[in-house]
Parts: structure tokens; C-alpha cells; sequence
């Protein structure tokens, strides 16, 4: 297998999968701010146009970042990061996407419609006018998430799992494109440094 990879948080939340499974593939790095991800040779991988690309060992391709970590779950099982039984697996999915869609989503395209516009507006439609409130909602969305964190050591209770490193990689995304965490948010703040002393997130970091 191998890794196509780039700068950007999704790449950097499978690489920090796999250093937390101690995973070691072949990266290859992708140029996203060149447009490389745009060309033929790219969209024969992922015709999505987007990185990480994860290749099979029989040729075929898996794209989407649940996805590919969902699968490296199965082809290693240890440590566990998605859940040993039905129970903590649903958990692990049911926090990922809330985090996925009410966080993740709206952050990135926050940037890519205000501060990234030069670079993605021509490459999928953009809304500028629309950038400020997503990033408005992306941090009412934290504000919630702030307090069902309460208590908590990982989003999963005392279970260091993908929806921690999900979140993880899209809110160190989030400080390196002006949507910093308020660190008013103080739960989210102490579980941010946590997860940041982990070797995994600085390893993978871009």
C-alpha cells in the first residue's frame, strides 16, 4: 500500500491514524497548491480531485478520510481506535459525524470561500459571501461541543479514538487559517493540549 498525501487536515488526520497505529507506508507527497490533485493522473485515483488517496496492494484505490481509516481499523486492529465492540464503534461514528459536519465542513469552507478564495475559486464553487457565517456556525458548533465535554478525557470518554484526531487535525487546520479555538472554550482547550502532547500529532504535522 501507499499514501498519497499533501499539506491540508485531511492528509494530516490519516497520517495521525497511522502513527497511532504504528502504521508505515510509503507517502506520496501530492502538489495541492500546484493543482497536481486537479490533473488526469490524479483523478484516475480519486476522481473526487481531493487527498489523502490510500493505494491498494491489488491496484484499487479508497478515498475519504473515515474511509481509509476505517479500513486500516480492520487491517490492524491494534491499538484500537474506532471501538472493540458494536457499542464503542457506534460511539466512535456517531462523534465523528457531528464532528465531520457541524465542525470540520464548515471551517474549511469558511477558509476556502474567504481567506483560500484565490486559491479554490477555480476549482469548485465558492461563496464568498458566505464565508464569514460558516465560520460563525464552526465555532457555535464548538461552543456546543465545549460543553458535552465536560468530564471528559476524549471526546469518547476515557477512549482516545478517530473522532479525536478528526477534530484534532481540523482545529490545528483551524489556527493556521485565522479560526483559532477560543480559549474561552475551556474544556476543548485542556483536551487540545492532551491530544497535541501526543508523539502522534507532532509527527504528522505539516
Amino acid at each position: 500500500m501507499k499514501l498519497y498525501t499533501s499539506v491540508g487536515p485531511n492528509p494530516h488526520v490519516v497520517r495521525m491514524f497511522m502513527a497511532e497505529k504504528g502504521i508505515d507506508l510509503p507517502l506520496v507527497e501530492v502538489d495541492v497548491r500546484g493543482g497536481e490533485n486537479r490533473q488526469p493522473a490524479y483523478l484516475a485515483r480519486n476522481p473526487h480531485g481531493q487527498t489523502p488517496a490510500l493505494e491498494l496492494d491489488d491496484g484499487r484505490y479508497l478515498s475519504e478520510i473515515t474511509a481509509i481509516c476505517e479500513y486500516l481499523e480492520e487491517v490492524k486492529p491494534t491499538p484500537v481506535l474506532i471501538g472493540s465492540t458494536p457499542e464503542e464503534r457506534a460511539e466512535t461514528r456517531m462523534w465523528t459525524r457531528r464532528i465531520d459536519l457541524n465542525i470540520c465542513e464548515p471551517l474549511t469552507n469558511g477558509h476556502r470561500y474567504g481567506r483560500g478564495l484565490a486559491m479554490f475559486k477555480d476549482r469548485m464553487i465558492a461563496l464568498p459571501e458566505a464565508a464569514e457565517g460558516l465560520k460563525r456556525i464552526a465555532q457555535d458548533r464548538l461552543k456546543w461541543l465545549d460543553g458535552q465535554m465536560a468530564g471528559k478525557t476524549f471526546v469518547c470518554g476515557d477512549r482516545f479514538s478517530l473522532a479525536d484526531i478528526l477534530l484534532y487535525g481540523f482545529l490545528w487546520f483551524g489556527h493556521r487559517v485565522e479560526q483559532p479555538l477560543n480559549p474561552a472554550f475551556a474544556n476543548l482547550a485542556a483536551w487540545y493540549g492532551r491530544v497535541g502532547a501526543r508523539p502522534s500529532a507532532s509527527a504528522t504535522a505539516w
